[in-house]
């Protein structure tokens, strides 16, 4: 089943683009990466789907059901993190989560309760009065409280130290497992390959590519690394590679091709030494986004 699924998505702010003919699915008990640098276009996507904002073309269904006309029903069953928390200065975070629980038919107050004392989150105090990380721990218990259908988290980890960042994953880990689904947007690579099955990269507003973490690691790219004394005779023998780089003598590169044949290339060149190994996921990412520059 799709919980969510865009068609064609599009957005425009006046003249200036948002996101341009976004299309994917997320299916039922995925954690689903969507990556890409600052400005992609991320956040757009995200309020889109929650119906915070109106597409100019295309539409987005979250829970078979149309982002826009359904906006408040499917709103009920999605648990958001934003990516900047702003909530009402003046009051203390107990009235903030007794307020966010209103909204919910039912909430299970031992597991609020839980939240709060693994999350060590302050709920005397008023918002106004809390750091920036504290402010995003009482965002995860506001979007967890209510055990959703549906997660959408957008850059959640910012500004959340590595110990919370560790239980978070632990949290969101237990709650695919409950059978939630999970939409987690962030520009930090590691976290995508440390937590997601599927990843969405988007670059200028644009879908690059869909593709199992799995299946990303699985390309026949390798990186190489060559020493030779005449690099312009090298760089002749592999004018076709991704992503060369020079450093201290040393030829690195991205091919994707028979092995065979890369060895045949470099057969006609004096080589003193060579390296070669399986690329890390963001090497593959990063040769995505140059390919589409």
């Amino acid at each position: 089943m799709d919980v969510i699924k865009t068609e064609n998505l599009t957005k425009y702010y006046g003249k200036n683009r948002g996101i341009e003919e976004v299309s994917f699915s997320v299916q039922e008990g995925e954690i689903f990466g969507f990556i890409g640098p600052n400005g992609a276009g991320k956040t757009t996507t995200i309020r889109l789907l929650l119906g915070l904002i109106f597409p100019t073309s295309g539409k987005a269904m979250v829970f078979g059901k149309d982002s826009v006309k359904d906006g408040r029903e499917i709103r009920v069953e999605i648990g958001y993190i934003p990516g900047e928390v702003n909530f009402y200065p003046d009051a203390t975070v107990e009235d903030f989560l007794r307020y966010s629980a209103s909204f919910y038919e039912k909430i299970d107050t031992e597991y609020l309760k839980r939240l709060c004392r693994d999350l060590s989150v302050e709920t005397k105090r008023k918002f106004r009065e809390l750091s920036m990380g504290n402010k995003k721990k009482v965002a995860v218990v506001q979007a967890l409280m209510h055990k959703p259908k549906l997660l959408i988290l957008d850059e959640p980890t910012n500004g959340l130290d590595p110990l919370v960042q560790k239980l978070l994953f632990e949290l969101l880990k237990e709650e695919r497992n409950r059978g939630a689904t999970i939409f987690f947007s962030s520009h930090i690579l590691s976290e995508v390959e440390r937590l997601c099955d599927k990843v969405a990269m988007i670059k200028n507003g644009r879908i690059l590519k869909v593709e199992k973490i799995e299946d990303l690691r699985k390309e026949r790219y390798k990186v190489v690394r060559v020493k030779v004394q005449n690099s312009e005779a090298l760089k002749e023998a592999i004018s076709d590679v991704k992503k060369v780089e020079e450093e201290n003598g040393i030829m690195k590169f991205m091919y994707s091709g028979s092995v065979n044949e890369l060895l045949k290339r470099l057969s006609k060149v004096e080589i003193e030494d060579l390296w070669m190994e399986d690329p890390s996921l963001e090497e593959i990412f990063m040769s995505y986004y140059e390919e589409e520059s």
